[in-house]
């Protein structure tokens, strides 16, 4: 009988174990047939995933990955967005303080202009407003809006204005797309990337009127012009890698069947990801009260047989010219719930020609917070959102 000595028992165990792991874990031989792939040459499993015959099982792949979680959208499903305009934009939040207070309701959105001439990319313009808790939005113009300036200090009518600031052959659409302007392009475009959170661009906005140099309808404009611009702009940013911009294609309402169709300046789905319009109670065609649905129904109409991208109002108010401001505020948001691919509204705050703020009387502060403090109303945006770009879903 052989002595199980302390020695011997380990040297036991020890062959034991070499046998089983032999048996078990050791690698089955490389297949022959088929593809004939041996195991080291296939795919290599992700860290942490046990693999077997040389593929990972989906058990042990989901015990190492963690589930990834989408992000957060902004608007949240069912929720529509409150957004501001000031005269003063992100250089002195004074305007957007006093608003916020009157409507008992943080803005999520702001938008703010820039004009070609003058301007060039700052950072800290969009991190002011980002810190305040909400998504930039910038309404980029390709003028130099000096003119307009000049031209209103002479006095004269509002058409002769639109008139001079119309005429800028410097800023003609063939112009941008012919790549005249590209230097400044990717200069606006390697900034807005580096902020590393989400942009909204309102790119030459109410391009369907005769008021401003991009508007094919002046300038010496040609048909087409518009679209081959904002596709040469898109694919600027596109190749210069700033792919955190959400593009805001915005037409101002068409308040008469003799203004030009929408489809000839829709640059296509590929190049928007909001649809905007523009309109406004008590000014021109408008000035006799007109409601919510009066003023933008026909044009929104419109704009679905284009697209079924999301809608946003980038520009509205209302005056009181007639004493019925807050009659018009309230039936405004009594009526948007029927709009359930508007995904935001934004409020022109500001007192140009006419006193377009919520401020402008208790009357209308209070028929605006009123509106504003139902639920479809209370959300928050957080650079970690990512912008609605379909309409519906969670």
């Amino acid at each position: 009988m052989v002595r199980l000595t302390a020695p011997r028992v380990m040297m036991l165990l020890t062959a034991a174990l070499l046998l089983t792991y032999g048996s078990v874990a050791a690698p089955a031989p490389a297949p022959r047939g088929g593809d004939g792939v041996p195991p080291d040459q296939l795919a290599k499993a992700e860290p942490g995933v046990v693999v077997t015959s040389g593929a990972p099982t989906t058990a042990t792949a989901a015990l190492a990955m963690p589930p990834r979680t989408a992000p957060e959208l902004f608007p949240p499903a069912g929720k529509t967005f409150i957004g501001v305009m000031t005269a003063q934009g992100p250089y002195d939040f004074t305007a957007v303080d006093r608003f916020t207070t009157a409507a008992k309701r943080q803005p999520q959105v702001m938008l703010f202009s820039s004009g070609w001439a003058t301007d060039r990319f700052d950072r800290t313009v969009f991190d002011r407003v980002r810190e305040r808790g909400m998504l930039p939005m910038l309404g980029w113009e390709p003028w130099d809006y000096r003119v307009d300036t000049a031209a209103r200090k002479k006095k004269i009518s509002a058409r002769r204005i639109d008139q001079i600031r119309s005429a800028q052959p410097a800023y003609r659409l063939s112009r941008i797309a012919g790549g005249d302007f590209d230097g400044y392009l990717r200069s606006w475009a390697e900034g807005i990337r580096s902020l590393g959170y989400p942009v909204a661009i309102r790119f030459a906005h109410e391009m369907n009127g005769d008021w401003y140099p991009w508007c094919e309808l002046t300038n010496r404009n040609r048909p087409g012009d518009y679209v081959r611009a904002w596709r040469h702009v898109h694919d600027v940013f596109r190749e210069a890698g700033a792919t955190n911009v959400t593009w805001v294609w915005s037409a101002n309402v068409r308040w008469s069947r003799s203004t030009p169709k929408l489809s000839a300046y829709y640059p296509g789905d590929a190049y928007v990801d909001w649809l905007g319009v523009t309109g406004y109670y008590g000014t021109g065609a408008f000035s006799a009260y007109r409601s919510f649905d009066a003023i933008f129904k026909k044009t929104i109409a419109e704009m679905r047989t284009l697209s079924r991208k999301p809608v946003v109002i980038t520009e509205t108010g209302a005056s009181d010219a007639t004493g019925r401001k807050a009659e018009w505020i309230r039936e405004t948001f009594r009526v948007l719930p029927r709009y359930p691919d508007i995904i935001g509204l934004i409020w022109f705050e500001v007192n140009k020609e006419l006193d377009w703020r919520i401020v402008s009387s208790a009357a209308a502060s209070k028929a605006f917070a009123q509106a504003v403090a139902a639920s479809r109303y209370h959300l928050t945006w957080s650079p970690d959102m990512v912008p609605r770009t379909e309409v519906g879903g969670g």
